[in-house]
């Protein structure tokens, strides 16, 4: 009796080292999400799911058809919303979550015990009279005396993974906005297009009717026609923009086979009053980013591995072997049965390798995601501030077109035909403050849609999502198609 307590007591041991943490909170097949959808939610005002089986699956597929049915033209919060549910990236993302759940909850389980049985004396008959049988249970007492730490680490882990999914959940919304905005200012730019080449065709045809009566040179007349031929080359390339830019937006909705028939408005919204006022957006951003945050949790893992590499640094394995050993043997004709206790230590010894290198890497790991803190710090502050400037100086841009340039080019353009109808100015003349116009236009246009992408990466800027991306709002849109409000 006394030994089978001593057995049951080695084998308790793993429980009284480990203390009581259990790993409810990451077995679930959600576990960490609702942080995830409400963190986003209070960014983007949007929905999103973790899809897991087939009838979520099917849910989310019917929710995203009503959400294209029941808008006859795409406006930019259901693009977003859609590709929060449909985009599989994000998904994807979303599984590495549950990847780091997983590994959370493994750390809380206790380390399986390694039980060995063996006997001797079987078949061989001088032996017969003798026969031991013998059983070990071998524990990593190290691993269960730094269980605790294991289980800090892997919740740090844990949390930074929630953040991570939070911040992909937040760039997927600035890219579908980002892209929508670039959609539909390439279809306003070819609108413009088609517009300006209406009224060459127009200028070409009454060119080719004063050269039949000899009223206009032959010279001229190529000019109206290679202005015409021209600007048709151009309206292709706007419209092949267009469609490529329609199509970005299509990827990251995820939309594929009927779904493709959305279509996207004609212009942009035009620019509103006035700008927004953000001028704490730097201590916003330092409050509110969540690729920050996990900068620090990064920290705050890698110290706390440093610390358990410290505490086992010249002691790596440390095992407790417990069991017994059975011996039978015959004398005397008599059968006698010996059962003893065993109980073993067993650890490397520090002599060639004392952990100097061990601790070095952990130190330089360590220091390693300090300064990646200071510096994501450093570049938060940099990216409101530059995020800022280029929503106010873009408006004040595109306002400048709106009322200054393009009204100007419009009265250049109908004063030079007053002149040419007045038989004061030639042909030329008058093309060349056509074009202008055209140009004038177009590049109003790329101004206003450069407006709404810096407007667009404001939020990125504050709460994350956005980094590689900014420049999105500087990259220059080729040109589009539409003719009134039916939208591409």
């Amino acid at each position: 009796m006394i030994r089978l307590r001593k057995l049951v007591t080695a084998l308790a041991l793993p429980l009284i080292l480990s203390g009581c943490v259990t790993g409810t909170e990451y077995a679930g097949r959600q576990a960490g999400f609702a942080s995830v959808a409400e963190k986003t939610a209070i960014v983007t005002a949007k929905e999103t799911v973790w899809i897991q089986n087939q009838n979520q699956a099917r849910a989310t597929a019917a929710q995203v058809r009503s959400l294209l049915a029941g808008k006859k033209i795409l406006d930019v919060e259901t693009a977003v919303q859609i590709a929060l549910l449909n985009n599989k990236g994000l998904q994807a993302a979303y599984a590495d979550l549950g990847d780091s759940a997983a590994d959370a909850w493994q750390s809380t389980m206790f380390i399986n015990p390694t039980v060995s049985v063996g006997t001797t004396g079987i078949g061989t008959p001088e032996l017969k009279a003798f026969k031991t049988i013998e059983g070990m249970i071998t524990t990593n007492i190290l691993a269960l005396a730094t269980r605790n730490s294991d289980i800090a680490i892997a919740d740090a882990r844990f949390r930074q993974a929630q953040l991570t999914a939070a911040v992909r959940t937040l760039q997927v919304a600035a890219e579908t906005r980002r892209a929508w905005i670039g959609a539909v200012a390439a279809w306003e730019s070819v609108g413009q297009f088609q517009r300006a080449q209406t009224a060459a065709d127009a200028a070409s045809e009454l060119a080719e009717k004063l050269g039949e009566t000899g009223a206009m040179t032959k010279g001229a007349q190529a000019r109206e026609h290679v202005f015409v031929a021209e600007l048709a080359g151009e309206a292709a390339k706007a419209r092949l923009a267009a469609r490529l830019a329609k199509e970005e937006l299509t990827r990251l909705m995820g939309l594929w086979g009927t779904d493709l028939d959305y279509r996207v408005p004609n212009s942009l919204p035009p620019l509103p009053r006035a700008v927004v006022r953000r001028d704490a957006i730097e201590a916003e951003a330092l409050r509110n980013r969540i690729d920050l945050q996990v900068a620090r949790l990064e920290l705050e893992a890698t110290a706390k591995s440093y610390g358990l590499t410290q505490a086992t640094r010249y002691v790596t394995d440390l095992e407790i072997l417990t069991g017994f050993e059975t011996e039978r043997e015959i004398e005397d004709d008599e059968k006698k049965t010996r059962t003893t206790g065993q109980v073993e230590l067993e650890f490397a010894i520090p002599i060639f390798d004392t952990g100097k290198a061990r601790m070095r890497k952990a130190e330089v790991a360590y220091m390693r995601a300090a300064n990646q803190l200071a510096e994501k710090a450093v570049n938060v502050r940099s990216e409101a501030r530059a995020a800022y400037e280029a929503y106010r100086s873009n408006y004040d841009i595109a306002r400048h077109y709106r009322n200054n340039v393009v009204p100007l080019r419009t009265k250049v353009e109908e004063e030079s035909l007053l002149s040419y109808n007045g038989m004061i100015t030639n042909t030329f003349e008058l093309l060349a403050d056509t074009r202008d116009k055209i140009n004038a236009i177009l590049l109003s246009v790329n101004a206003k849609r450069d407006f709404w992408l810096a407007e667009a990466n404001l939020a990125p800027a504050i709460y994350g999502g956005g980094e590689g991306t900014l420049s999105a709002g500087t990259e220059v849109a080729a040109a589009s198609e539409s003719n009134g409000d039916t939208g591409h």
